[in-house]
């Protein structure tokens, strides 16, 4: 790894730390709060669906807007610097809300301002390192991030657990695990925010936000047009869907079915723990079989993770399923960016990661608004998990028909 690749994997071991918070500390947290204000388990999660649902609409508006605005030469670096910035932000002001609501809001904020930064960050891999390499480092990426992010997440998860022992209240406790985590990610960015420059981008001019707009139309025909972007996109909005909502409503869903809190968060340590190993193993399997071949095991794999959930209603099964999403989470988002990264022009990076963060957390919008809607109107979490493994099965065939496309 050179020292510019090793500083772009240094981000993902921050804003992992971020994701880790949400998807365990963060849930557990607020159906808390929510509980203490009369609402129901069912309701709850439905409510943080909506709000993560929210946070996708917003991404995906402003996504492909400031991805084709951040080629211009020059832009990418302060783009990623501010969002990166405003989310670091709101991690550490969610130690202000007492009430649920307030607290959605800031989270979002949040959130959102996460997702943005990933736009850029993503488009980054273009500049950072080479064709052939890209699988290895961004598969990389997600390996040290899901290790690195296990540092903060103990030191606060100890300290949640430990509360009483050290004679704290566990809300105390909460609001400190937001501010180690928000000056983790701050810290380990430094040195890419420092040394990153962009390589590839198209000249300034005078009117550079309505010159991004007039990009942008060109880049929306040039999808049009070339099928195999298309269908990869389309593909990619369903499966990859399917996996931000399980990684987004894992812990809601565990309380959800009567799995405890010290259960669902131990569980989701390892579940970061394994992924670190199955990443880089994935990163080694890219080297000898074809990315394609790879993504469609993950995809099936995630297939029968969301079947398997569908009667999880132990804690040890819960421990099982967690094991399960490890040994695929780094490798369908790795391989998944990787393979995107190289079948689009290079000098519009941002403008086409702006649309694939539209297709993945943006398009996560359905997953999750699917997930509160049905888990309303059925009072199970359960439908919701059914209707995640139909979006497996159409993700599944339309990638097959992506990799028979030529280009």
């Amino acid at each position: 790894m050179s020292r510019l690749e090793k500083q772009w994997i240094l981000y993902d071991v921050g804003n992992s730390a971020f994701v880790m918070l949400c998807t365990t500390i963060i849930p557990i947290y607020f159906k808390n709060l929510a509980s203490q204000a009369g609402i129901s388990l069912a309701d709850s999660t439905a409510y943080l669906s909506y709000a993560l649902s929210v946070c996708t609409v917003l991404v995906a508006v402003m996504g492909p807007v400031f991805g084709t605005l951040a080629d211009t030469r020059n832009y990418k670096k302060p783009l990623f610097a501010a969002f990166f910035i405003l989310g670091v932000i709101g991690c550490l002001s969610l130690m202000i809300p007492k009430q649920w609501l307030a607290f959605l809001i800031v989270l979002v904020i949040a959130k959102a301002s996460y997702n943005m930064s990933l736009i850029f960050y993503d488009s980054m891999l273009i500049d950072i390192t080479t064709d052939e390499r890209m699988d290895v480092v961004s598969s990389h990426g997600y390996a040290w991030g899901y290790i690195g992010s296990c540092i903060p997440f103990v030191a606060s998860l100890l300290l949640i657990l430990g509360a009483d022992a050290i004679g704290i209240s566990g809300v105390t406790a909460t609001m400190i695990a937001f501010a180690i985590t928000g000056a983790w990610w701050f810290f380990v960015t430094l040195p890419l925010l420092k040394n990153y420059q962009q390589t590839h981008w198209v000249e300034v001019s005078d009117t550079p936000v309505r010159d991004s707009f007039v990009r942008l139309g060109n880049v929306l025909t040039h999808i049009g047009k070339n099928k195999k972007v298309l269908f990869f996109l389309i593909a990619f909005f369903f499966y990859i869907d399917g996996v931000y909502t399980i990684i987004d409503l894992a812990t809601s869903y565990g309380k959800d079915v009567g799995i405890s809190d010290t259960h669902l968060l131990l569980a989701l340590l390892l579940t970061q723990v394994v992924a670190f190993p199955c990443s880089i193993l994935f990163a080694r399997f890219s080297k000898r079989f074809k990315s394609e071949n790879l993504i469609m095991i993950a995809i099936l794999g995630y297939l029968g993770i969301a079947l398997f959930a569908l009667q999880l209603d132990k804690a040890w099964e819960f421990w099982f399923l967690a094991v399960c999403v490890a040994v695929f989470q780094g490798a369908i988002q790795a391989l998944s960016r990787s393979y995107f990264a190289k079948i689009i022009p290079k000098e519009k990076s941002s403008e086409y990661f702006g649309f694939y963060d539209i297709f993945g957390k943006g398009a996560a919008f359905m997953g999750t608004m699917l997930m509160g809607i049905s888990t309303q109107l059925s009072g199970s979490s359960k439908t919701g998990v059914f209707m995640l493994a139909l979006m497996f099965v159409v993700g599944l065939i339309a990638f097959r028909k992506t990799t028979k496309i030529e280009g």
